[in-house]
């Protein structure tokens, strides 16, 4: 029993640092004619690159270009540029075998992202620090 348990933390902590592979590929959310995708690479130098986008029938709505970044210390953080704008950075604060969250306590919103995986479903959630104002997202892979 104890030793399952080390080895279950041991694991936690061999995950911390390490890029979120899990969440590489091509990802779509269809509610109604509303549809949001993201695409994320595989982890490659330190770097994973994601777009976004969001749209309503053929409307595109807005759209985003965002990289998962291991620093030199191994710390993990997200960068997101909504719209082409400068890019805010998200440490990572809790990493998981299949999730990870970021935070920025000092953006306005998102202030928390959160991804992970249930399944074969991607999960996606944006909120204040408190916890309000809550978005959630349940991708499917695109092609199914």
């Amino acid at each position: 029993m104890v030793a399952a348990a080390l080895l279950l933390a041991l694991s936690a902590t061999a995950r911390a640092g390490e890029l979120p592979d899990w969440l590489t590929g091509e990802w779509l959310q269809v509610r109604d004619d509303r549809w949001t995708e993201e695409v994320w690479t595989l982890p490659r130098g330190g770097v994973m690159i994601g777009v976004g986008r969001t749209g309503r029938g053929g409307v595109l709505r807005s759209w985003e270009v965002m990289r998962i970044v291991r620093a030199a210390d191994g710390s993990l953080a997200f960068h997101g540029a909504p719209e082409g704008g400068a890019a805010t950075i998200f440490p990572a604060i809790a990493e998981g075998v299949r999730d990870i969250s970021f935070a920025n306590p000092d953006h306005d919103y998102p202030q928390r992202i959160r991804y992970w995986r249930e399944g074969r479903l991607l999960m996606a959630e944006t909120a204040k620090m408190d916890g309000s104002q809550t978005q959630s997202w349940t991708y499917a892979p695109m092609g199914e």
